[in-house]
C-alpha cells in the first residue's frame, strides 16, 4: 500500500467514523487519563467504552478484540470493587506496587496461556466463521490486553507495558480494518500509556522513599 493509499485511507476511514465509535474512543481516552492519575473514574468511563466496542469488533469480524473487551467489562467491575475499597480509617486499602520477579513469571505465563487460546481459537474460526480474521495480530493484542488488565485492577505499574504493546499492536490492526478513528485513538493511548507509566512509577517511588 502506498503512502497515497494509505492517506486516502485514512481520510475516508475519518469521514465514515460513527457516532457509537466516536462516543467509545473519547470514554477510552478519559478512562485511561484516570487510571494515569490513579482515580475510580477509570472503571464507569471504560464500561462504556467497552460495551461499544464489543459491538463494533463483532462487526469487524475482530473476534479477539470482542473477546477482550467483554473481558474488559468483566474486569472493569471487578477492578472498580477493588479501587474503591476503604478500611476503617476510611483510606483506599490498594495502593500502586512494583512487581516482583515471580509474579513477572505469572505475567509471562498469563500472557502466553492467552495468546495460545485467542490464537487457536482465531484460527479455527478464520477457516469457518471469521475469514478476515488475523489470528496472530489480534492474539498479540488480545493478550496483553488480558493481561494489562489484570494488572490494572491489582494496581501493579507494569500494567502499562502491556498497555503499550497492546497499543502498538492494535494501531495497525484497527487501520486495516477500516477503523480509522479508532487506529488513531490507539496512538493517542501509546503516547497516555507511556505518561501513565512514568506516573505511576514515580508513585511508588515516592510512596517508598516516604514510608
Amino acid at each position: 500500500m502506498s503512502l497515497h493509499e494509505v492517506l486516502h485511507q485514512f481520510i475516508t476511514g475519518l469521514q465514515q467514523t460513527t457516532w457509537p465509535e466516536f462516543i467509545a474512543v473519547i470514554a477510552g481516552i478519559l478512562s485511561v487519563w484516570f487510571s494515569r492519575v490513579e482515580n475510580s473514574w477509570v472503571y464507569p468511563t471504560g464500561l462504556i467504552n467497552t460495551i461499544i466496542y464489543i459491538w463494533l469488533s463483532f462487526k469487524g469480524g475482530l473476534l479477539g478484540e470482542a473477546s477482550v473487551n467483554f473481558y474488559y467489562t468483566v474486569m472493569s467491575v471487578y477492578g472498580w470493587i477493588l479501587w474503591t475499597r476503604k478500611d476503617r480509617q476510611q483510606q483506599y486499602t490498594l495502593v500502586i506496587t512494583r512487581s516482583t520477579r515471580k509474579e513477572w513469571g505469572q505475567q509471562l505465563a498469563f500472557f502466553g496461556a492467552f495468546y495460545a487460546a485467542v490464537f487457536l481459537a482465531l484460527t479455527y474460526l478464520k477457516k469457518e466463521f471469521a475469514p478476515t480474521a488475523i489470528p496472530w495480530a489480534d492474539a498479540f493484542a488480545s493478550a496483553t490486553a488480558y493481561t494489562g488488565m489484570w494488572l490494572m485492577a491489582k494496581k501493579k505499574a507494569e500494567s502499562w507495558y502491556w498497555w503499550i504493546a497492546t497499543n502498538l499492536a492494535s494501531i495497525p490492526l484497527y487501520f486495516v480494518k477500516q477503523y480509522v478513528f479508532t487506529s488513531v485513538y490507539y496512538i493517542i493511548l501509546l503516547v497516555m500509556a507511556i505518561f501513565g507509566l512514568a506516573e505511576w512509577i514515580k508513585r511508588v517511588n515516592e510512596r517508598t522513599h516516604a514510608g
